[in-house]
């Protein structure tokens, strides 16, 4: 388990149960998006957008993934379009929607999400994001 960090109490919980290298990289990009653009959700939404293109979250806490790039058509936008788009529900919320099926087929089975074997690929991010808010609030409550 990653150790706790001066600064880090403004760090979202899934990222502080996440490895090291996920919390520096979460840390720098909302570091650097403070001197920016001043604290508050602009900051938090542009740490999120990069650490998405380097992490997925599995259940309660974010994994490097395998190969970097958006992970979904929200992480794919930039600037004014990442904006203007930012609520109609293009983010997965950390799943990787844009990764195969079989590796998406392996999260669903590390999360232990009942038919997996006859999803399809959209049904699978769907409920690995479900499993996901899942395991956060249980975390959050132990």
């Amino acid at each position: 388990m990653p150790t706790k960090r001066r600064g880090d109490d403004d760090m979202p919980s899934t990222i502080q149960r996440s490895s090291t290298k996920a919390q520096d990289t979460w840390r720098a990009t909302h570091d650097a998006a403070v001197e920016q653009y001043g604290e508050g959700e602009r900051a938090h939404r542009t740490a999120f957008a990069s650490l998405k293109h380097s992490f997925e979250k599995v259940g309660d806490h974010w994994e490097e993934k395998a190969h970097k790039g958006p992970s979904d058509a929200q992480a794919a936008r930039r600037g004014a379009a990442a904006r203007a788009h930012r609520d109609d529900g293009d983010s997965q919320g950390g799943v990787d929607a844009f990764a195969s099926k079989a590796h998406l087929y392996d999260i669903a089975k590390r999360l232990d999400v009942k038919g997996r074997s006859s999803m399809s690929k959209d049904e699978l991010v769907e409920a690995i994001q479900k499993a996901n808010d899942r395991a956060t609030a249980a975390a959050r409550d132990s």
